[in-house]
């Protein structure tokens, strides 16, 4: 299920950033801060607006990983794959969450609550395995943990 892409947010955005293809970058940031993803209308709306082509501004959104085409969940949950967290479990971890929310790594559920990434390193070593959600960091995670992680997540507001 899309987004509804409100224009006149996008326009309002554009016009914070007085409309300058210079700051193509921080519009997208802006809009993707508002929907959690870039929909396609509002990528439609900046070409328009800023006069570029379609194309430069899909190039800008597919080459920067921050950026999504996809929308994505209230709570973006990252599972650490690096070293230490995969041979500490990692892997399970991962398998735990796909389990459990019933989604492939990359995927948001339905109810678009959760999005499932795995990452390289989240440079909490000491703390393997390690799950990130959004910006707050969970240590020593165990399999019993992902039930009680979801759960945290799945009744909270903000």
């Amino acid at each position: 299920m899309q987004a509804k892409v409100n224009l006149k947010i996008v326009d309002e955005v554009i016009k914070n950033w007085g409309a300058d293809p210079a700051f193509l970058i921080p519009m997208m940031q802006d809009l993707q801060d508002q929907y959690r993803y870039l929909p396609r209308p509002a990528l439609v709306r900046l070409q328009e607006k800023l006069n570029l082509p379609l194309t430069r501004v899909a190039e800008v959104a597919t080459f920067y990983k921050a950026f999504s085409l996809k929308p994505k969940g209230k709570w973006i949950i990252q599972v650490c794959l690096g070293t230490a967290c995969h041979l500490r479990g990692g892997p399970r971890i991962v398998d735990s969450f796909t389990r459990e929310l019933g989604i492939k790594v990359n995927d948001t559920t339905d109810d678009r609550k959760f999005t499932l990434q795995t990452v390289n390193c989240l440079g909490a070593c000491a703390l393997a395995p390690v799950v990130k959600v959004n910006e707050e960091v969970h240590g020593q995670v165990s399999l019993e943990k992902v039930k009680k992680i979801i759960d945290i997540y799945a009744i909270r507001k903000k």
